[in-house]
């Protein structure tokens, strides 16, 4: 069944109202016309089971004929702080975050980020993302809004960062490290962590300075085994790892 996500401003009682973006989207492109029946989705949690049943030029409306409810993303909710890889790789990394059930990704400008200043993210750019991690929600059922928050230094971030008892640090190091990252989570988990933040270097890691200033954060490196991965495959496996080992899924 094909599934779409709407603002909850467009409802009004037991109908959908599709303009704009929206319904380019449903009606345009992928050809979903008077009759038409598929599944909305919104930021409350909600699923929607609709029929359209009524269009013009402008808009159209869905009459809703069913209603679900959608699970909301298990706690402690999963972020990753990246340094900024090339921009193919973060359309990838936002995708299959999206899929993975990964809250939000905050990008950040490093020594050896693909982006030198933050200036250079373009707006254009930014709302590309949107549409990505829109498109994914779509594909995998998700309600739940995926953030992508403006890019910022990794020095400031630090600055702001306090790991605590409901938050919980932890740094993928491709280098070596004691500490497997089952064997931390295993040891820092419990009822009273609400959010895991991952920071994962891109090309090149981070720096030998930054590694320090993570390491003085109260984050310490982890490994994830002998191979060094691709900053992709990072961050896959790092939304897998956690939610094998603290959901209990996969």
């Amino acid at each position: 069944m094909r599934r779409y996500w709407v603002s909850e401003n467009y409802f009004e009682d037991d109908i959908v109202n599709l303009e704009g973006d929206s319904l380019h989207h449903i009606r345009d492109v992928c050809r979903q016309g008077l009759g038409s029946r598929f599944e909305i989705l919104n930021e409350k949690g909600m699923a929607y089971f609709v029929e359209v049943v009524e269009e013009s030029k402008r808009r159209a409306k869905a009459k809703i004929l069913e209603t679900r409810q959608v699970p909301p993303l298990k706690r402690p909710h999963i972020h990753i702080a990246l340094s900024l890889p090339r921009y193919a790789k973060m359309d990838f990394i936002i995708e299959k975050s999206v899929e993975l059930g990964v809250k939000s990704i905050q990008p950040l400008v490093s020594d050896f980020s693909f982006v030198k200043k933050l200036s250079e993210v373009s707006n254009n750019k930014k709302e590309r993302w949107k549409k990505i991690s829109l498109s994914a929600m779509q594909q995998s059922g998700r309600c739940e809004p995926f953030v992508v928050s403006e890019p910022i230094s990794l020095e400031n971030f630090l600055s702001q960062f306090n790991q605590n008892k409901q938050q919980l640090g932890l740094f993928f190091y491709e280098g070596e490290s004691p500490t497997p990252v089952k064997e931390y989570l295993q040891s820092h988990i419990n009822s009273e962590v609400q959010d895991i933040w991952v920071f994962i270097g891109s090309e090149g890691g981070f720096s030998d300075q930054e590694r320090k200033l993570i390491d003085a954060s109260g984050v310490p490196p982890l490994t994830l085994g002998p191979q060094i991965l691709r900053v992709e495959t990072a961050c896959v496996v790092a939304a897998a790892v956690i939610k094998y080992e603290v959901f209990n899924e996969f």
